[in-house]
C-alpha cells in the first residue's frame, strides 16, 4: 500500500480524483476552444464549449472551496492549498490568501452585516458588491496579462480568449444566484437556524449542475462545512455527515 493510500482515506482519494477532473476537464476543453475550434465554422459546438466551460469554471470554484475547508485531503493543508491555489488561478486569477480570509468570515458572520458575501440590496447591488469584494488589482493585471500573452501567441485570434473571460464571469453570476442570492437572500422565508442559510432543494440533477449542490444544500453545508460536495446529498438522507 503507498504512502497516500495509508494517509489518506478512500473518500479523500475520490474527493481529490474528483477535484482532477474538474481541473483537467476545464484546461483540456480551454485549450481546444481557445487553441483549435473555429467558431465561424461550427458555431453550435462554439456554445457547446462555452457552455461546457462555464459549468466546469463553477466546479473550479467548488474544488477552490472545498480546499479551503481542508474537505479534499483532510489533514494536509499543503495539499489542499495546493489544489485550491491552481482551481483560483485558472478561474479567474484570484489569490487563495484573500478568499480564504473572506470565506471563513462568511461562515462566522453569515446573512450579517460582517459577512463579506451579503449585501442588504437588490440581486443586482448585491452581485456588483459581491465581485467587488473579490475581484481587485491582481486579478486585473493577472487577467489582463494573460490577455495580451494571448494576443501576442495568437494574433488574429486573439478574440477566443472570451472562451476564458467570458465562462468565468457567467459562472460569477451562476455561483452567486445559486450559491450565495438563493442561499443567503433575506425575507423570503425563515431560515432554519443561526447559520442564515436555506436549501433551494432543487432535486439533485439540477442542484449538481446550477451549483455543484452547493444551492440545494447549502444550509447542510453551513452545518457540515469539512463535507465536500460530491457527498452533500447524503448528509440530508443521513441526518449528518
Amino acid at each position: 500500500m503507498s504512502e497516500t493510500l495509508r494517509r489518506f482515506p478512500s473518500s479523500s482519494l475520490v474527493g481529490a480524483a474528483l477535484a482532477g477532473v474538474v481541473i483537467c476537464a476545464w484546461i483540456a476543453l480551454h485549450v481546444f476552444a481557445v487553441w483549435h475550434l473555429d467558431a465561424t465554422d461550427a458555431p453550435v459546438l462554439a456554445v457547446v464549449c462555452l457552455i461546457g466551460l462555464t459549468w466546469l469554471s463553477v466546479g473550479l470554484f467548488i474544488v477552490a472551496h472545498d480546499a479551503m475547508h481542508g474537505a479534499i485531503f483532510p489533514g494536509s493543508p499543503r495539499l489542499n492549498r495546493a489544489f485550491g491555489t491552481l482551481a483560483l488561478l485558472l478561474f479567474a486569477g484570484f489569490s487563495w490568501r484573500k478568499l480564504i480570509v473572506k470565506h471563513m468570515a462568511h461562515h462566522r458572520h453569515a446573512g450579517t452585516d460582517d459577512d463579506p458575501d451579503f449585501s442588504r440590496g437588490g440581486p443586482v447591488a448585491w452581485y456588483i458588491a459581491f465581485v467587488r469584494t473579490y475581484f481587485g488589482w491582481r486579478e486585473f493585471w493577472v487577467l489582463g496579462g494573460s490577455v495580451i500573452l494571448y494576443a501576442l501567441i495568437l494574433g488574429p485570434r486573439w478574440p477566443y480568449v472570451a472562451f476564458w473571460a467570458v465562462p468565468s464571469i457567467l459562472a460569477s453570476m451562476q455561483l452567486f444566484v445559486f450559491g450565495t442570492w438563493l442561499p443567503h437572500r433575506p425575507g423570503h422565508d425563515a431560515f432554519p437556524d443561526r447559520h442564515n442559510a436555506r436549501s433551494t432543494r432543487f432535486g439533485d440533477p439540477l442542484s449538481l449542475l446550477t451549483c455543484f449542490h452547493f444551492g440545494g444544500y447549502h444550509h447542510e453545508h453551513h452545518l457540515y462545512p469539512s463535507v465536500p460536495w460530491w457527498r452533500l446529498p447524503s448528509t440530508r438522507e443521513r441526518g449528518g455527515a
